[in-house]
């Protein structure tokens, strides 16, 4: 016997053929007057979370526009420029590039700058790497020390510090009276051209408190059953160093080279106040960031200042993927 379907009330009855497929066909189908949403778009939620996503971000977009990017291309711009900041800039193409070549205070600029570069560099690691290996021993107090230690990078590139180093090594300062008591007598060593500069080599080596806190980090992280091996085996504590303690940190000496490279090549404060942002004498604290300001700020002539600029930014990108590429042969990573 065929059922059939109910005139009055449209409805098909139970047993009708079909009746299975109509009722999953109006299961699945979506309710009336909204479309299917399409596998992996996003939801509301989702759009309203990036919203505020870019509204947290703005604050910090229009820094990187207004702080560093428009500065940065404008000092592009000038660098092809003659500006001296109260007329129009004027384009002069290559000029402010070809005039360093024969200009002897940029030389001495960069002499000095490479050398307080080569020398304050190592000096500063080495010693935060041997406090940061006394430190690594457990000592009572340890966060006192590496509080202590640390102090130094704050303060040591601040215009105090360098007014008190300036007294210290004054022709009465603290360094000469200590002198003294061993007969040794020596003028202001920041009027003396061939000790000037190694007064700012003392005073970066002194900041040595990041790059200690980084190494005493990666000290951490060395495992001990290796120095335990290395004992059973006999080695000693100077054979344990050089062939665990340097092969394990070398990731972490090559990250505080770098960044403490940068820094050394961006030195400014210093110089400035030790010298009274002069640079004597006769340029043996002549900084080449200084000459920088002293060209763009002191004799107007900021398209020529802009092209130090861009040089000096060169020179840091070339040092640093340099030193990337020799990084290879001697920086060890544990997955290899």
């Amino acid at each position: 016997m065929t059922l059939t379907s109910s005139n009055e009330t449209g409805r098909r009855e139970p047993g009708t053929p079909g009746a299975a497929g109509a009722a999953g066909a109006a299961g699945t189908r979506p309710p009336r007057g909204r479309a299917p949403r399409r596998k992996g778009a996003p939801s509301g939620g989702t759009r309203g979370q990036g919203l505020v996503a870019h509204v947290f971000l703005l604050p910090w977009m229009i820094g990187m526009v207004a702080v560093t990017a428009g500065p940065l291309v404008a000092s592009l711009v000038l660098a092809f420029t003659d500006y001296d900041l109260l007329s129009p800039p004027q384009f002069i193409g290559l000029d402010n590039f070809v005039r360093m070549a024969g200009d002897e205070r940029f030389w001495a600029a960069v002499r000095v700058t490479l050398v307080y570069v080569l020398v304050s560099v190592p000096l500063q690691l080495g010693f935060a790497l041997f406090l940061a290996v006394v430190l690594d021993k457990g000592l009572r107090g340890l966060s006192l020390y590496r509080s202590a230690f640390y102090l130094p990078s704050l303060l040591g590139g601040s215009v105090a510090i360098a007014i008190l180093w300036r007294q210290i090594f004054g022709e009465n300062g603290l360094v000469n009276h200590v002198l003294g008591w061993f007969g040794l007598e020596l003028g202001s060593w920041l009027q003396d051209p061939s000790l000037a500069l190694s007064t700012l080599v003392v005073l970066n080596v002194w900041t040595f408190g990041s790059p200690m806190v980084i190494f005493l980090a990666g000290l951490r992280q060395i495992p001990e059953e290796l120095y335990e091996a290395s004992m059973i085996d006999g080695a000693g504590r100077v054979r344990r160093f050089w062939s665990i303690t340097i092969p394990l940190l070398t990731p972490i000496i090559f990250l505080n080279l770098i960044l403490q490279m940068i820094s050394a090549f961006q030195a400014f404060t210093q110089a400035h106040v030790v010298s009274g942002g002069s640079g004597g004498p006769l340029d043996s604290t002549l900084f080449y960031t200084l000459y920088i300001y002293q060209r763009g700020f002191v004799n107007f002539d900021m398209g020529y200042a802009s092209a130090m600029a861009w040089v000096l930014l060169l020179v840091i990108a070339a040092a640093t993927a340099a030193n990337f590429v020799m990084s290879r042969r001697w920086v060890y990573y544990g997955d290899e």
